[in-house]
């Protein structure tokens, strides 16, 4: 059955409220920070890992289009 009804005139402009800065940027900053001695760095050697594991994983994925499993990674 063909659909009447306009999906679209139902749709609703989203405000935008909220700034959200550049995700690499701040953890850069926060880096800095930890080097020059102010402040704690949570993300090691082993998140740094994770994340080029996860964006080779993804790119795979993309390239063969199917889903990809993402085996943990331990020390």
């Amino acid at each position: 059955m063909r659909q009447t009804h306009n999906f679209f005139e139902d749709w609703a402009e989203v405000p935008d409220t909220q700034h959200y800065d550049n995700a690499f940027k701040v953890q850069w900053e926060l880096f800095l920070r930890h080097v020059w001695g102010e402040g704690d760095y949570r993300w090691g050697l082993l998140e740094g890992a994770k994340g080029l594991q996860l964006v080779d994983l993804a790119l795979k994925s993309w390239k063969e289009r199917r889903w990809i499993d993402v085996p943990s990674l331990e020390r």
